[in-house]
């Protein structure tokens, strides 16, 4: 039964005399001359020997030979003599500058709210009270001392008091060792570090330092940019990058903004709008500290590029400071950002003792990005006569460049065993009734964190009813052996006896016969394809044939399909093919899928033409948290289809500022009659159902719908639809049109795409508010037409899911997109959601409408 889916320096420049178009490159002090010089001007006295005169010969005896040596000798000495200085002033004692920063905890001095801004009386008063007694500990270190050359302090918090600074220091290059080493370890000494003010004692009790982060030190270090903050209670407090949103950030700016709480708060910090100048294309960023010295071993996080609404942009501080940084260069400008805090109770503890049945805990502040400097402990007991076990649901603690497999820096501890990295859902049992999970952070750069669930079993039982998997999961015991990995560890495989519907893989695991010899490695060994591969140096080609593998890449097509020469690192020109990409001046290239890869690649650049499509200005994606939900302006070119009576009825695609498509079958009613195109509005920009009276949604009425016009309802054959929109959509960060795919643009299998909707959830369920997304993977068509009814899948269908069931499109998505990531990352609309047998089913993967194959026909309706 179908499911039809309804609801430059050391460089010379040489002169050239001027002849014609005249050269302006000169060489400063070189004179040249192009006259001849008088050789009847030569000095008096001179005399040529003719050697042919024996008499006038000159005579050179040994002591003139051993005088012309010891001249040469002398030079070659003065002149390693004068190498040498120049080297040892000019190089080995070249001046280095190092900029440290760092701050110091005094005790014996209360702090006040005037320390709070920089440009008063008490704090001018302070500061150089400070400086002084930096400066008098630097003079008793004779690694610093000498190469001292400017301190200034920036900033005061509590704690008693904590002064934040910087010093600059000129030191010779082969100094700058014993500099860095005396300022890891420097000391305040009790004369140097004190200072008699009154009646009372102020004195230095820790001095701490660190190299000035990279990434700031070429920064220009003034005022002109920077803020002070201070959290009040209940309230949220707002700011943003100059001229936000009305204009965008200036260039070559350094912007602080001092944040602040009160004593024994913390701050939560939320970036709400976050659209900086892409990572990749220049040097813009914003770097916060978890300090009010942008020190590296204190930075939380760094920004750049254009962040999603809903993006996790949360941040927390371990004490009652943190510091923004802007820094931007001279190149490009973008809005800039919005963000906001509070200040919130610092957690007196940190970790629980739970004892429960069951319960839930989480990393601090969840799902805020966790603070540095943290040490949790959770003790979980559960009754006695029970096992104890541990599942997390959500976890994310990576790190940039840090190793995955001893956790150095943050990590979960369980059974002695660290965890850290981003991991999807994971159990970890106990053998007793006790189980303790530790949390730790280190100083810098923080992840979202986890959540996660303890829960106790019966020892003799832990899965009741259920298959339990070495990993803790519990499984439907229908899930046993049937060549699907649904304990994610494979313990549901193993040791398996095969049934006659299976083949046994190299390694024991038995597998679906129809995977046999489908282009996947499905065994994992390569066992499955072993048999279906070509002799010894042949390659396979695309279509299964076999050719030698030095017929690869000689520019002939040997395979018959092409396939020999669409990835061999250069493009040439072929004769034209059913399978070759044709240019617009009809010149055929050998490489696949050529179009808007951003390069040019037909002599008359067309491949490249028409390529403002299939871009997302978000440059970052959510990570999934509990679901699949999608992010504001992760797919838009989504639009929904909606009637009066019915509300959001099906899906479309929009390609252009006037155009949409969509499944023919989406212009039907029950009866199969055609819909009104009068009743349907289209939505774009649209994210959530309930919200479509959101700024960034744009609605369209449609002027008229083209269904194709051997569009079969009974198969579903050529099931597409074009409609034009009213009046034409303003694009945005919301709405942007997806790119068509070539007639020859190949989408092979295995290859992963993603398709959208707010259809149901589960089959006969109800539609989803939030759009969703799933990934699933292009399936061989022999092995679509042997798991369905072979003559009900057509060459304009393409089969794609997740044969192990459990993901799928369903009701209410149809007409909607099926998607492929390509080169520069572009996206290209491959397929329309169709049909399928019911939603998710194991091997019932679901259909969709091949685009490529109707690209003639949209283009000749749309134009596009």
């Amino acid at each position: 039964m179908k499911d039809y889916r309804l609801p430059s320096e050391g460089k010379m420049n040489i002169y050239h005399p001027p002849s014609g178009a005249t050269s302006k490159a000169y060489v400063s002090g070189l004179k040249y001359s192009n006259k001849l010089e008088d050789m009847n001007g030569l000095e008096e006295g001179l005399e040529f020997l003719p050697t042919m005169n024996a008499k006038k010969v000159e005579k050179r005896g040994p002591k003139r030979c051993i005088a012309a040596i010891a001249i040469v000798l002398v030079c070659l000495l003065l002149s390693l003599l004068a190498g040498f200085l120049v080297w040892h002033f000019r190089y080995r004692n070249a001046p280095v500058q190092k900029v440290y920063n760092g701050h110091l905890r005094l005790v014996g001095r209360n702090f006040i709210d005037a320390y709070e801004n920089s440009n008063s009386p008490e704090f001018a008063d302070l500061a150089r009270e400070v400086k002084k007694m930096l400066i008098n500990i630097y003079k008793n270190n004779q690694d610093v001392s000498p190469f001292h050359k400017e301190t200034q302090i920036v900033a005061f918090s509590e704690g008693s008091i904590i002064a934040y600074y910087w010093s600059e220091f000129s030191v010779p290059k082969h100094n700058v060792e014993a500099l860095d080493r005396a300022m890891a370890n420097i000391q305040a000494s009790n004369e140097a570090g004190m200072k008699q003010r009154g009646s009372y004692e102020m004195r230095v009790e820790t001095v701490v330092a660190f190299p000035s982060d990279p990434d700031i030190i070429k920064a220009k270090r003034d005022n002109s940019c920077s803020y002070a903050l201070h959290a009040k209670e209940g309230v949220v407090t707002s700011f943003t990058t100059p001229g936000f949103p009305n204009s965008a950030y200036p260039s070559n700016a350094r912007c602080l903004w001092v944040l602040r709480a009160d004593a024994d708060s913390v701050i939560s910090l939320t970036f709400t709008t976050f659209d900086l100048e892409p990572c990749n294309v220049g040097n813009d960023f914003v770097k916060v500290y978890d300090t009010l010295s942008p020190v590296e071993a204190h930075a939380l996080v760094k920004l750049c590029g254009s962040y999603g609404p809903s993006y996790n942009l949360t941040f927390v501080s371990s004490t009652n400071v943190l510091l923004v940084m802007l820094i931007t260069d001279a190149t490009e400008r973008y809005p800039g950002f919005k963000a906001e805090f509070f200040q919130m109770p610092k957690k007196k503890n940190c970790g629980a003792d739970l004892t429960a049945i069951s319960g839930t805990f989480s990393s601090p502040y969840y799902p805020a990005h966790y603070p540095p400097g943290m040490d949790c402990v959770w003790n979980i007991v559960v009754p006695t006569d029970k096992r104890a076990k541990v599942r997390f649901n959500n976890f994310f603690l990576a790190e940039p460049g840090i190793p995955l497999n001893s956790c150095p820096k943050d990590y979960v501890e369980v059974n002695n065993v660290k965890y850290c990295g981003e991991k999807k859902q994971f159990v970890i049992l106990s053998k007793t009734n006790k189980i303790s999970v530790r949390f730790h952070s280190d100083l810098s750069l923080v992840d979202s964190g986890f959540s996660a669930e303890f829960m106790s079993y019966q020892t003799n039982d832990p899965c009741p009813g259920k298959f339990a998997c070495n990993t803790g999961r519990c499984i439907a015991k229908t899930l046993r052996c049937d060549g699907y990995n649904d304990c994610t560890d494979a313990s549901d495989e193993k040791n398996c006896t095969c049934t006659e519907k299976q083949f046994r893989c190299r390694n024991g695991y038995c597998k679906p016969k129809l995977w046999f010899c489908d282009g996947m490695d499905d065994c994992g060994d390569g066992s499955d394809e072993a048999e279906c591969k070509c002799p010894a140096n042949n390659i396979r080609c695309s279509n299964g044939n076999c050719i030698p593998e030095s017929k690869k890449c000689d520019g002939k097509d040997d395979c018959g399909d092409g396939s020999d020469e669409g990835s061999c690192g250069r493009v040439d020109t072929v004769s034209c093919k059913t399978y070759t990409y044709k240019c617009r001046n009809n010149q055929c290239l050998s490489k696949k899928n050529p179009e808007c890869d951003g390069n040019k690649d037909c002599s008359d650049n067309s491949d490249e033409d028409n390529c403002n499509c299939g871009k997302r200005f978000y440059s970052k994606q959510s990570r999934i948290v509990g679901g699949e939900d999608s992010d504001e302006g992760e797919w838009p070119w989504q639009v929904s289809f909606h009637t009066k009576d019915t509300g959001h009825f099906c899906g479309a695609t929009l390609i252009s500022q006037n155009w949409v498509v969509s499944a023919a079958h989406c212009f039907q009613d029950d009866w199969r009659r055609h819909l009104d195109h009068r009743t349907i509005t289209a939505y774009m920009g649209l994210l959530d159902q309930g919200d479509r009276s959101n700024s960034n949604v744009q609605q369209r009425g449609l002027k008229r719908v083209i269904r194709h016009p051997y569009f079969n309802d009974a198969s579903y054959d050529n099931d597409i639809a074009v409609a034009e929109l009213s009046s034409p959509v303003e694009f945005n960060k919301y709405i942007q049109p997806i790119c068509l795919p070539d007639v020859t643009h190949d989408f092979p299998v295995g290859k992963s795409l993603w398709v959208t909707g707010w259809g149901a959830t589960q089959e006969s369920g109800n539609g989803a508010s939030i759009l969703q997304k799933l990934e699933i993977r292009v399936i061989n068509q022999t092995v679509c037409r042997s798991l369905m009814v072979p003559n009900d899948v057509t060459d304009r269908m393409m089969c794609v899911g997740v044969l192990t069931g459990g993901k799928d499109a369903c009701q209410g998505d149809s007409g909607g997109p099926l998607v492929s990531l390509e080169a520069n990352n572009t996206l290209f609309l491959a397929g329309v959601v169709s049909w399928g047998e019911g939603c998710a089913k194991r091997n019932k993967p679901g259909m969709y409408t091949r685009v490529s194959a109707l690209r003639a026909w949209i283009k000749e309706q749309t134009g596009v």
